[in-house]
């Protein structure tokens, strides 16, 4: 055996060139719809501030005549403009001819009530679920489709994960003469290798941004999430409470059960027929919280009383900033008005940090423009990822079959290939469950069906003598 045969089989021991082809392709065949749908959705809610400021300037900047009017008196409105709601936040603004916000829980979720700094007049009342940034993040976090459609996102987010790693082993230039093809796209040689090389070196440019934003896009999850708060649960790294939702479902189930523990203005206050309760003054919090000129939006939120707010009625207030590190919690005293307990980024638990930071900047939040324009860049570059995948596809597709690459013949895993694939089945678990299910599907039905085998691109195992092997195209 010479040295070439010897190099080349210790190389088809680790990876093989054919598989990891296949494994490219199915992995985008499902997952570049999503892909398409979540940059888009994700490039609309980069720029959730200016978005808002935009479709909010009817209610800012209002012609005043007097002095504006008490915190207390615009929350009183709001309520009273949905009957049997509780107070859930006051937003407090830095400019006193901006509108208030106040946002009351009602039954059906969360409403966000425009009242008139001066008037008291109700301008607007508005579901949150209806705003449009919600409307788009839901979008984003669930395709409007709930608990499922969560699923279905962390499950194409997963795949999203192996198209891009398989795409950049099969990207790595081996015989490479020059940078063209490699770096940018030879432009002059055809369609067939314009489209290719667009496809590679898109891929290999937006490769990194696109990873990250997967992978910081994983603690929303709901599986993913739910295994990495019992990770740290069992090793004693878990913060009291996590500073993000664990999916789109676990933060409308959380507003739910906030909204039935939380009191209203008129109890808090004392009015109600129970035992005296402490005076609340929302004006002097308000009034102490602006002066701290925390980064908006500043939030300031009454007690639960799942948390006993009789015995220790300590209220919040939160600058709710998209830039996670610039985030402050302060406990105010509601008598006095008077700052009691504050808790920054840097109290946080060092794993918590770096997910803030990794949120912050998935939102395009944490440095500001080019954040954003960098979220934009690696989300055009996925869609033009899918959109010349899918040419390349359409174009090199044989009649009357799929085009999936050919099977090995032997239809073996590389040692290489399976640890990978076992290390990827653990760490993004949807992933894993979904191998199983195609690797059972695969055996028990679609080979068992010679036009689906034949059209899938699968090996027939029964022709070649029904040897009991892992289909390495099995995806």
């Amino acid at each position: 055996m010479t040295n070439v045969q010897t190099k080349a089989q210790a190389r088809r021991s680790i990876l093989d060139h054919r598989a990891i082809w296949r494994w490219h392709f199915y992995a985008g065949l499902f997952c570049v719809p999503f892909v398409v749908i979540l940059a888009i959705t994700g490039s609309i809610y980069l720029f959730k501030p200016q978005v808002e400021a935009w479709l909010d300037r009817p209610y800012d900047h209002l012609a005043l005549t007097g002095a504006p009017a008490r915190p207390e008196a615009q929350v009183a409105a709001a309520l009273a403009a949905v009957p049997g709601s509780t107070l859930k936040t006051y937003e407090v603004r830095r400019e006193a001819d901006d509108a208030a916000r106040v946002t009351v829980s009602a039954g059906a979720g969360n409403v966000l009530v425009y009242v008139h700094p001066e008037t008291n007049a109700v301008l607007k009342v508005l579901p949150e679920a209806d705003r449009l940034m919600e409307i788009d993040k839901t979008i984003h976090g669930e395709l409007l489709l709930g608990d499922k459609g969560s699923i279905l996102v962390e499950l194409a987010a997963s795949w999203a994960i192996v198209m891009i790693v398989t795409g950049l082993y099969l990207w790595w230039p081996r015989q490479a003469q020059g940078l063209a093809g490699v770096v940018y796209p030879r432009l002059t040689r055809g369609k067939t290798l314009f489209w290719r090389d667009l496809h590679a070196v898109t891929g290999v440019w937006i490769s990194g941004l696109a990873l990250f934003l997967l992978l910081t896009g994983l603690p929303w999850t709901t599986v993913w999430n739910g295994g990495f708060k019992e990770v740290r649960r069992m090793t004693g790294t878990s913060e009291a409470r996590q500073d993000w939702s664990q999916g789109r479902a676990a933060e409308k189930a959380a507003d739910h059960a906030e909204h039935a523990a939380m009191p209203g203005m008129g109890e808090m206050a004392g009015m109600d027929h129970g035992p005296p309760e402490p005076a609340v003054s929302l004006d002097r919090m308000v009034s102490t919280v602006r002066d701290l000129d925390l980064p908006p939006p500043v939030l300031i939120a009454p007690p639960s009383k799942s948390k006993g707010w009789r015995s220790a009625p300590a209220w919040t207030a939160r600058s709710d900033t998209p830039n996670r590190p610039q985030r402050v919690t302060l406990t105010l005293d509601p008598a006095t008005g008077a700052v009691v307990g504050r808790e920054g980024f840097a109290a946080k638990h060092p794993i918590d940090q770096v997910i803030g930071y990794g949120i912050a900047a998935h939102e395009g939040q944490l440095f500001g423009l080019a954040n954003q324009l960098l979220g934009v860049a690696a989300a055009l570059g996925l869609i033009l990822l899918s959109v010349s995948g899918y040419v390349i596809w359409w174009r090199r597709r044989p009649d009357g079959a799929l085009g999936a690459p050919p099977p090995l013949p032997e239809g073996r895993l590389t040692a290489g290939l399976g640890l990978i694939i076992l290390a990827l089945g653990l760490f993004l678990p949807v992933l894993g469950a979904s191998l199983i299910v195609v690797a059972l599907v695969e055996a028990l039905v679609l080979k068992r069906l010679p036009g689906v085998r034949s059209w899938l691109g699968l090996r027939d195992t029964a022709r070649e003598g029904g040897k009991s092997t892992a289909s390495s195209s099995a995806p």
